[in-house]
């Protein structure tokens, strides 16, 4: 089988995929990669660098195949709180971590890691390790690229000092 060359996103959301592209967060930010679709083809990913790929969008492959990310089930740390103010707390020691940190509308986010976990729990908050889709987006220091199939949310992601 011949390598099918994604290099291009469709001008709209028009069309019926031909094939998924199942990738976890890490490799959806990245530009230049070989991968596999859901059809059992090798795919080579060419794309604009800077860009975070988002499940649901579509792309385009050089045959004229329209080929949809699907954001990979994940190992993730979910945490809960009684309340918006206690979330915010949460999120700003996480934050403060430079965690990449979705959040949900009564929930946080982040990639499971147990010292953070336990740094967490020690915070007095409650949190479910889990396999979930795992889709931060670009806060004000990453690239940012926004697909209308996910519910918008704030990530912090890590960045330099210096």
């Amino acid at each position: 089988m011949a390598l099918v060359t994604i290099s291009s996103r469709p001008p709209d959301r028009s069309g019926t995929p031909a094939a998924q592209l199942v990738l976890p967060f890490e490799l959806r930010q990245k530009s230049r990669l070989r991968a596999w679709l859901s059809t059992g083809e090798e795919a080579g990913l060419v794309l604009e660098r800077g860009l975070i790929l988002r499940g649901g969008e579509h792309l385009l492959a050089e045959d004229g195949r329209i080929v949809e990310v699907v954001a990979a089930p994940e190992r993730v740390s979910t945490v809960t709180a009684a309340g918006s103010a206690l979330l915010a707390r949460a999120a700003y020691h996480l934050g403060n971590r430079h965690v990449a940190l979705q959040i949900g509308p009564v929930w946080l986010r982040y990639l499971h890691d147990h010292v953070l976990d336990d740094m967490v729990r020690g915070l007095g908050f409650e949190v479910v390790i889990e396999d979930a889709p795992f889709e931060p987006e670009a806060g004000a220091y990453g690239a940012h690229a926004h697909s209308q199939a996910h519910t918008p949310s704030l990530v912090l992601l890590p960045h330099a000092h210096g």
